[in-house]
């Protein structure tokens, strides 16, 4: 991991970062680790969005080692960090391209505003520079935006978009794209679609659609569903990861925008109670702002370690 990226990652995490160990040095300043002292710990980790389960679980863990000791904020955050690495640890996985399908078919999936193009766009580049070949789809056909903007992708990272008017059906598209890269013989096909989650039945029936339609050319496919999170909206994550798994089998996540959130906390609540691959994180608008996910450099940055 580059020194560069770390202090990217670190700047990208302050805001989460501050509010606990603000939070950490208030409570432990020159006291023993009572009973009262675990308690406002617990209630700061679970406003920081790591969720109530997995902030009884650190403050249980805390209090078996140091419990009625003198203890510093610094001893706090060390043992808090080794704790949340622990807890990440199983879910940092790499994004792995399997060549033995040609192409890979990622379907990107999120509600509007969590960051899907942009990610897609992100993953695309860094295929094309590792020198892979890409094709990508738009398939959120109600949005032009999103149309228009996949296409600026494809021409950034000179990969060729599978577009239709808006409104077009997407199950279309998507068979028609998974057709076009098998006969070009791209390595991997990357499928955006919509995120209308208001619209829960509609939305659906329509994701289902797409996997069933490209599985009459590769049932195999699609070898991937990525749900991409917004890190801003903090234990709606949660929710967005249990309703998107009732539509689809969601496979990893990629949790974007922890540069401006002060709820990074809760991607630690995800993998506690979901155990999905985190495949990367995004702290940033630039192309080199997505990265793979490495657990204990994230807990470093959360607690300032």
């Amino acid at each position: 991991m580059s020194d560069s990226w770390l202090k990217r990652l670190r700047s990208g995490l302050a805001r989460s970062s501050d509010k606990l160990t603000g939070g950490i040095a208030g409570i432990f300043t020159g006291r023993r680790l009572d009973d009262e002292a675990l308690e406002e710990l617990e209630e700061l980790l679970i406003s920081a969005d790591l969720g109530v389960s997995t902030a009884g679980k650190l403050s249980a863990s805390l209090a078996k080692t140091s419990f009625d000791r003198d203890v510093s904020a610094e001893d706090v955050r060390r043992a808090l960090s080794g704790e949340i690495a622990k807890i990440l640890e199983p879910v940092a996985e790499p994004l792995d391209v399997d060549d033995s399908h040609t192409p890979h078919v990622i379907l990107v999936v999120g509600v509007n505003g969590s960051g899907k193009t942009t990610t897609i766009g992100k993953l695309a580049k860094a295929y094309t520079d590792a020198g892979g070949t890409v094709m990508l789809a738009a398939g959120d056909t109600f949005r032009a935006a999103a149309i228009e903007q996949l296409q600026i992708w494809g021409e950034r990272v000179d990969a060729p978009v599978i577009a239709r008017d808006s409104g077009a059906d997407a199950a279309g598209l998507a068979f028609d794209a998974l057709k076009q890269a098998q006969e070009e013989k791209r390595e991997l096909l990357l499928i955006d679609t919509a995120g209308r989650l208001h619209n829960k039945e509609g939305l659906m029936a329509e994701l289902q659609k797409i996997s069933r339609v490209i599985k009459k050319i590769d049932p195999s496919a699609p070898h991937e569903v990525l749900l991409v999170l917004d890190a801003t909206t903090g234990q709606n994550a949660i929710q967005q990861v249990a309703t998107f798994k009732e539509m689809v089998d969601v496979t990893g996540l990629v949790l974007t925008k922890l540069d401006g959130s002060a709820r990074g906390g809760v991607l630690v609540a995800l993998a506690e109670k979901f155990g999905l691959p985190v495949y990367a994180i995004g702290i940033g608008e630039g192309v080199e702002d997505l990265r793979p996910f490495n657990a204990q450099d994230f807990a470093d940055s959360l607690l300032d370690v």
